[in-house]
């Protein structure tokens, strides 16, 4: 059984996953120095994650042959998926990101996804179906103050940013209790 909490499970055998996108290492490099310079600059930082797009956002679960079977049976029909970055986005007053465009191949991922984990596997993430999905790339996210948000929104807004690649895995991440860590790789195949 999933829980949509994203405290770590006192369940012997119970670990926090995500699915993401990760991008190809130049873009993530890219995305890192971002991030670094925010850091030094502001003294930010985001999950201990490589630079990604969440997909489906962290949750407990035990069965990871069961996650597996089920990320590659959505895997299976989806297509490689043309990804583009373009500029700087927020969700005030906290977090600071690079805009994903909301591509049809990806919109359609991520919501066949959510749906098939509901279907497969019961887990239900009731913020994200109230929320939405809004495709990013996440720059800032902790120790982000809303004077720190001001002042580093107002430097990155009129910032310019592109990057595009073409995304052909899933990524499965589970938390180690100190960091994300990809456990697999699963190629999208249609």
């Amino acid at each position: 059984m999933s829980s949509m909490t994203t405290r770590q499970s006192s369940h012997p055998g119970e670990y926090r996953f995500f699915v993401a996108l990760i991008p190809p290492p130049d873009v993530q490099e890219a995305a890192l120095q971002i991030i670094q310079e925010l850091g030094d600059r502001f003294q930010t930082s985001t999950a201990k994650a490589p630079p990604h797009i969440t997909l489906y956002p962290p949750f407990l679960w035990t069965d990871s042959d069961r996650l597996l079977e089920t990320l590659t049976a959505i895997a299976q029909t989806q297509a490689p998926i043309d990804i583009t970055l373009s500029g700087f986005a927020a969700f005030p007053p906290r977090v600071l990101y690079l805009h994903v465009e909301p591509a049809p191949g990806l919109m359609t991922l991520q919501t066949t996804l959510s749906q098939q984990l509901e279907q497969r596997l019961g887990i239900v993430d009731p913020v994200e179906q109230r929320r939405g999905f809004t495709p990013h790339l996440t720059v800032a996210s902790r120790n982000v103050t809303r004077s720190t948000f001001r002042t580093a929104w107002s430097d990155l807004q009129p910032r310019e940013f592109t990057a595009s690649f073409r995304s052909d895995r899933l990524s499965l991440l589970r938390h180690n209790r100190r960091y994300w860590e990809v456990v697999e790789d699963i190629p999208l195949i249609a």
